[in-house]
């Protein structure tokens, strides 16, 4: 069951329906549900690869009449919405710095019906990955909106907390940079992962999209019919076929792009992980 369906049904036994009622507003809490899961992706700050950084302070900006109408249960909201960002982080392993906080504001400049989210990465003493409880105190503040340039400081001076090592061996260059040669004859195998199911690269090119025709299929209504398609190589790349949403590799909106083992591709809401492994 996917994570956006289990939160519809948390939300439909909380308070003896309440919920049912105050959402039949124009702003369903689906969508900012959705909204967040975008944040995430959009934000998404690589450090290694092992360790994908995301937001975990998140701003719901509401129009005056639904921040009227939501801002009595925005406590359950929150959490509800905070649970609903850890299982997704956990789904698309994704590390946070801090406890995950969701909360609601009045934007005067909203129209009934519309919203806004605006996130930041708040770093505590020990960063989190999404298995692990919140935990509160020791926080360094990072800006709302778009992710830092560098990874989110943490501790005394604002020197960024301490990498995890890799495992020895585990994608450490070569020379000059360079990445260690295959072993003679080995080939490479190149697959994709989407929702936890993995579709193999079997050909030079793969087609993305809605279409019953697509090499993978996604039903997704932010997806067009032929949204992207994958191109095997030397790198791989992805480029964009021109859809209506667009695409986003590694936090970074782009028409094409070069793509690395462990590669996030969003397209709509679906968020693909690309990969790639020798013989």
């Amino acid at each position: 069951m996917g994570v956006l369906k289990r939160f519809e049904q948390r939300l439909e036994g909380l308070v003896n329906g309440t919920f049912a009622k105050v959402f039949k507003s124009e702003v369903q809490p689906v969508e900012i549900a959705g909204a967040l899961q975008r944040e995430c992706d959009n934000n998404a700050s690589i450090w290694n690869r092992d360790r994908t950084v995301v937001p975990n302070d998140f701003i719901v900006e509401l129009s005056t009449p639904d921040y009227e109408r939501l801002s009595p249960y925005s406590g359950q909201l929150g959490d509800e919405l905070a649970g609903l960002v850890r299982d997704y982080a956990k789904q698309q392993r994704y590390t946070f710095m801090g406890p995950i906080k969701v909360h609601l504001e009045k934007a005067e400049d909203l129209d009934t019906g519309l919203y806004r989210v605006r996130s930041r990465t708040l770093a505590s003493s020990t960063s989190q990955s999404a298995d692990s409880p919140a935990a509160g105190g020791g926080q360094a503040r990072a800006g709302y909106g778009h992710p830092p340039a560098s990874p989110p400081s943490g501790g005394p001076g604002g020197a960024p907390p301490p990498m995890p090592s890799a495992p020895p061996g585990a994608g450490r260059p070569g020379a000059a940079g360079r990445p260690p040669a295959a072993a003679p004859g080995a080939q490479t195998r190149r697959w994709i992962e989407i929702n936890g199911t993995r579709h193999q690269i079997s050909r030079p090119t793969l087609v993305l999209g809605r279409s019953t025709d697509a090499d993978v299929r996604i039903d997704d209504p932010g997806v067009s019919r032929r949204h992207c398609e994958i191109r095997t190589g030397t790198p791989s790349t992805i480029a964009d076929l021109g859809s209506t949403n667009g695409i986003v590799v590694d936090g970074q909106h782009t028409t094409r792009a070069t793509l690395r083992d462990g590669s996030r591709i969003v397209v709509g809401s679906t968020t693909i992980v690309y990969r790639q492994a020798e013989g």
